[in-house]
């Protein structure tokens, strides 16, 4: 499979003078087109920071980040905002959504940025998308009177609107209970079989358990690349040890 996103030597540096911190220290990161990947380490280890500079979502301070063979440092703002509208999606723990929308208007919204054109048929698709994830009927639900299982799956909705070649999600089962958790990660899981690729970031092993491989990172480097192919997809026990193993070895 080839390369979806590629980072070389990334360094970034937050603050000044003695106020300075190396959140990434010259890492290499290949996502490939289809691949679910987590991303696992302490706090402050440079998870959420990779993340976000691989979906250009932060800028590098030095290195080289490539989405689909285009350099980022070199779009300007508004190429940069085309390509996450059109080919990323995003999931985060806590969905962004606008309180003064309901459901369904808060899923179009990115179609709806993307004029007249991105916008026919949004409503049809989102209502699909909807019944999908499994809130067909809350459409006109306002966003405080849903759950935040439900809230979460209309996040998922809006994030697949645009038919993303890549999605990045951070800590998106971190606000939920485990119920809630297992079903938004099966979910996560069936979109990656359908061909959508996921770079995920998770503090639990349970989660990062469900992906084909996990970078582990640790002071701002990537330490550890575990490969999870070789478990079958239904031994989440064998995965999820494998995963608490690798951990323990590397001090996680």
């Amino acid at each position: 499979m080839e390369d979806i996103v590629t980072g070389t030597n990334i360094v970034k540096i937050f603050g000044t003078g003695e106020e300075q911190v190396r959140a990434l220290n010259s890492v290499n990161a290949q996502i490939k087109r289809g691949e679910f990947t987590a991303v696992m380490g302490p706090s402050g280890s440079g998870k959420t920071t990779l993340l976000h500079v691989l979906s250009g979502m932060d800028s590098i301070s030095s290195g080289s980040v490539k989405f689909m063979d285009k350099e980022l440092s070199g779009l300007s703002e508004d190429g940069l905002a085309d390509i996450r509208r059109t080919k990323m999606g995003f999931i985060f723990q806590q969905p962004a959504m606008l309180k003064n929308l309901n459901l369904l208007d808060n899923i179009i919204l990115p179609a709806a940025l993307g004029g007249r054109r991105a916008a026919a048929g949004s409503v049809q698709k989102a209502k699909a998308l909807m019944k999908e994830m499994g809130i067909g009927g809350l459409e006109h639900r306002d966003t405080r009177a849903v759950s935040g299982g439900q809230l979460q799956r209309a996040g998922i909705c809006r994030a697949l609107m645009n038919h993303p070649e890549i999605l990045f999600a951070d800590e998106p089962t971190g606000a939920l209970n485990s119920k809630s958790a297992e079903e938004i990660m099966g979910l996560l899981v069936d979109i990656n079989r359908n061909g959508t690729a996921i770079l995920l970031v998770t503090h639990d092993a349970l989660v990062a358990a469900k992906a084909d491989r996990v970078l582990f990172t640790k002071d701002g480097a990537i330490v550890s690349d575990l490969l999870l192919q070789k478990f079958s997809e239904t031994d989440m026990g064998a995965r999820t040890k494998r995963v608490l193993t690798r951990m323990a070895a590397i001090g996680i």
